[in-house]
Parts: structure tokens; C-alpha cells; sequence
């Protein structure tokens, strides 16, 4: 019996997935290579099913003789270890992403006489289709909650950008480029109080009720939220907020080590902060660990030592204890213009036998690449606060232009068209 390979992530099944399996058992015995989600991750958005639930899904297609995990986007390396008479691939990978993979597959089948075999696409529902639908309906917490776990097992970096509204959680949801033959999106949401304050014009001191902000956000987005928790407030009110976050499907929460009333650590030393005992933050955490219900809900703690110059040796000495405190990671904080703070400290950090992952934020310090603060072991670059201090210029400039011309013509070239801005927003039947 010939052997046939067919490559597929499988993420949502549709009549194609069935219809090619059923071409393929034409020609012999069906071996699907399925993607992991580390391989799909790497060029294009985590699936929605684990690896585990996809592959239960694909063995029981009728006709599927085996299902293989395919560790990469090339599935050279499987085709190698079976060497397929026949892998089947419908005809639109010439283009895009898949195109030099397509031409590994073409030259690797001619090692023993192998085939490709291209059908012409199904027409109907495609994943493609699915996904936009997914999206305008959106998805569940407990989906939701447990999708940050799973990038950092998927992904060796995160990137996330911060929303303060539906609509700044629209653009964190859509927005994408195409670079280097793979599709770069953010991979989450940060719900910072900063922006989230200054766009209601409320100063950043844990004052603004920003539970209205999670829901329109929640609402309209399906990716991951990391949720701005300021100080956590004392222990004993923590514990509810953890639990509120947990059962709205957020997916971690992060604390910085504080206490008094809150000021923007970008201040730095030229206002009065101060910072938390050790023992009294990590209780803080150890209590919030405990108050969840979830395996899935992170506690991130954030360090201020650097901000508020207390120096290096007290930021690690406060790492280790908040990791034994049960933090399921470290966010280093620097105002500094360059990363050299931030990257010493994640040199010593690697050093730690017990390490949970670790967290920037490139504010002040952003022409530090994602590549350099990776190679460091950052496995979270957070965008903190870039829509928010884009959009408010760009609305000043429009403003001024409308009074300097009493009229709205010389705007126009500024702004959206009322048709765009008005099809931007997914309806909801």
C-alpha cells in the first residue's frame, strides 16, 4: 500500500479537511502530518484547539491512517523519516509563506521517486472564513484565560500592546503585517491603568473603576489579557480582585512592589514612592495564588528596584522571594533610555535555579529590539502605552486644524472615511 502525507494545522475543520483526506485514501494509506502549536505559532496566530484536542479531531476523520506531530511549518523532516509516495497539498502554497517550503517538498520527494499531488481548492467554508466568524462572535474565559500558558509553551517571545477601549482592543485584535514570509500580529492585550485613567482624564492613582474598560474589551477581542494591577491594594482586597479577573477569563494579573499612594513609576525618584517590604509583597502574592480557582491565572510580579534606585542586588534578592512566593512571573521595570539596565538583570536572573519567565516593558528604553530582549530570556515585551500617546497628538492636530480653518475640508486627509470607520466595527446577530 503507497503512503500519502498531507500537512495541516487543522485548527478548524471544515468540508476541505474531509474532502482532501478523502482524495488522499484514492491513492494510498493517509498519514497526516498535524502541526504543533509551537509551529503554527511561529508563523501565524496560536490555534484555537490545543495540539491534543486537534489530534484527537483528525484520528478520528474516516480514512486517516496515522497522525503525526510535524514540529516546524517544513514538513521535510517527517517526509524524511517515511518517505510518503505522494504528499498531497491543495494548489494555493505558490505564494506567501508556504512557497519555499512548497520547493523543499518538491526537491526532498525526488530523492525516491515521490509525488506532489496539488487538487484545486474546495469551494465554501474555508478556515480563513471561520476564524472572521469566531472573531465577531468571540470566545469563552475559560478559552481565553488559559490561552497566555499556552503561547508561553508555543512561542519563545510574546508580544503584547496595550488597550484602553473597544476600539484600541479592535486594533490589538486585528492589526498585522506580513514579514519575512510569516504574518507578525500581537499575540495579547495589556490593560494598562495608565492610559486606561488618562483616556477618562483621571490621574494614574488607582482610582478610576476599570472594570467597564475589561468588559468592552473583553467583548470585542478573543487573544489573551494581561490586566495592569497597580499595587494589588492590601492582601485582604487583593484576593477578590484575582478572583473577579479569574472568572472574567483575564488571563494574569500584574502587581508592582509599592505601597502608599500610587504614582507612575516613570516619575522615578522625583516624586515620593515606596517601595514594599519584601515579606509583605510576597504575602501579597502567596495570598493571591491562593484565592484562584484556576491552574490557568498568572500572578506577575513587578520589580521597582531599578525605578526607585534601591540597585541590583535588591531587585534579585526580591526576584527570588516572589518566585518562591508562587509569582508565575517577573516583570523588571526601567526607565533608563537604553536596555543595559534591564539586560543586566536578566544575565544574573538566568543564574537562578528557580526561575519563572520573565517580563519587559521598553518604554524609555525603546529602541531595544524584540530579538535583543529574547536572546536575553524575555519571554513577555509588553507595548504599554504607544496607542494611547499616538492617538491624542493625532486628535490635537485635527482639532487645530478645524479652528485654524473654520472649516473641516484641510482635516479630512487625517481621518478615517465615516463609511471605513463605521464597517471597522464587527455587527453582532
Amino acid at each position: 500500500m503507497k503512503t500519502v502525507y498531507i500537512a495541516m494545522s487543522a485548527d478548524l475543520i471544515t468540508p476541505s479537511h474531509v474532502n482532501i483526506v478523502q482524495e488522499a485514501r484514492t491513492l494510498g494509506e493517509v498519514v497526516i502530518g498535524l502541526l504543533t502549536d509551537r509551529a503554527v505559532a511561529g508563523y501565524k496566530r496560536l490555534p484555537y484547539m490545543p495540539y491534543e484536542q486537534r489530534r484527537v479531531v483528525m484520528e478520528n476523520i474516516v480514512g486517516v491512517k496515522q497522525v503525526m506531530p510535524q514540529e516546524t511549518l517544513d514538513c521535510v523532516p517527517n517526509l524524511l523519516k517515511i518517505k510518503p509516495d505522494y504528499v498531497l497539498h491543495r494548489d494555493d502554497w505558490n505564494t506567501g509563506v508556504l512557497r519555499e517550503t512548497r520547493q523543499r517538498v518538491i526537491d526532498t520527494l525526488k530523492q525516491w521517486g515521490g509525488e506532489l499531488v496539488e487538487p484545486k481548492p474546495m469551494p465554501g467554508i474555508t478556515s480563513t472564513s471561520l476564524k472572521r466568524a469566531i472573531r465577531e462572535v468571540g470566545t469563552t474565559p475559560e478559552i481565553r484565560r488559559g490561552m497566555l500558558k499556552r503561547l508561553l509553551e508555543a512561542k519563545p517571545l510574546i508580544r503584547v500592546i496595550e488597550a484602553h477601549s473597544g476600539l484600541t482592543g479592535l486594533i490589538a485584535e486585528t492589526v498585522s503585517v506580513e514579514m519575512d514570509d510569516k504574518v507578525r500580529e500581537f499575540d495579547g492585550i495589556w490593560m494598562s491603568s495608565l492610559t486606561d485613567s488618562a483616556v477618562k482624564a483621571k490621574p494614574d492613582i488607582e482610582y478610576v473603576d476599570r472594570m467597564s474598560t475589561v468588559s468592552d474589551i473583553l467583548e470585542i477581542t478573543t487573544k489573551p489579557i494581561i490586566f495592569d494591577g497597580d499595587t494589588g491594594g492590601i492582601a485582604e482586597h487583593f484576593v477578590f480582585t484575582v478572583r473577579t479577573l479569574e472568572r472574567l477569563g483575564v488571563s494574569a494579573v500584574i502587581i508592582e512592589d509599592k505601597k502608599g499612594l500610587k504614582k507612575n513609576s516613570l516619575f522615578g525618584t522625583d516624586v515620593e514612592q515606596t517601595q514594599d517590604d519584601i515579606e509583605a509583597f510576597a504575602h501579597k502574592v502567596s495570598c493571591g495564588k491562593r484565592a484562584q480557582v484556576t491552574d490557568d491565572f498568572m500572578i506577575i510580579a513587578r520589580i521597582e528596584s531599578l525605578i526607585l534606585k534601591a540597585g541590583m542586588d535588591d531587585a534579585l534578592t526580591r526576584a527570588r522571594a516572589y518566585v518562591a512566593a508562587g509569582a508565575n512571573g517577573i516583570m523588571i521595570h526601567s526607565k533608563e533610555p537604553t536596555a543595559h539596565e534591564v539586560l543586566t538583570f536578566c544575565k544574573e536572573y538566568a543564574k537562578f535555579d528557580d526561575r519563572v519567565p520573565l517580563v519587559a516593558v521598553p518604554s524609555t528604553y525603546s529602541l531595544a529590539t524584540e530579538d535583543e530582549l529574547a536572546e536575553a530570556g524575555v519571554r513577555i515585551v509588553i507595548y504599554a502605552n504607544q496607542l494611547l500617546r499616538s492617538a491624542y497628538p493625532a486628535m490635537v492636530q485635527v482639532a487645530q486644524s478645524i479652528l485654524r480653518h473654520g472649516r473641516a475640508g484641510e482635516a479630512e486627509e487625517h481621518c478615517m472615511s465615516i463609511k471605513d470607520i463605521i464597517s471597522l466595527i464587527p455587527e453582532r446577530t
